[in-house]
């Protein structure tokens, strides 16, 4: 099929938006084929997890967030689209860090609308046991 110039400018803007609306590391194919698999409260746990990490690992060079615990030391707030954790951790590098985090999401739970986090102290190996936390 041959697009005249405006529809095919249009359609280049079209895919450029949904490039955009997910970061590359955070929502690739698989990520998004595996997200749809998921009852709706999970996916909304998983897709916010995914871009906190992302967001994490992008903010800040010094991290590389390979993974993030919402409830290590406290049970989040679940809303039909949000998620708000005061007592959640991530993983980078091998060691573990606090994290406060509220992500909102659109209806389907793919697309992350709005994410603010705050990241605290680093978590002494020796207390990881006791919140379930991993090497």
């Amino acid at each position: 099929m041959l697009l005249v110039p405006p529809m095919k400018t249009l359609c280049m803007m079209a895919i450029a938006s949904l490039t955009l609306a997910f970061p590359a590391s955070a929502m690739d194919n698989a990520l998004r084929a595996g997200l749809m698999k998921l009852d709706p409260q999970t996916r909304l746990e998983q897709r916010c997890d995914a871009e906190i990490l992302d967001r994490i690992t992008h903010d800040d060079r010094k991290f590389k967030a390979d993974r993030v615990v919402a409830y290590a030391f406290a049970t989040p707030e679940m809303s039909a689209d949000a998620i708000r954790s005061s007592g959640a951790a991530f993983r980078s590098k091998g060691q573990w860090y606090r994290l406060k985090f509220k992500c909102q999401t659109g209806p389907d739970h793919m697309e992350v609308l709005q994410l603010r986090y705050r990241i605290g102290d680093e978590i002494p190996e020796a207390d990881w046991p006791k919140y379930n936390l991993y090497d």
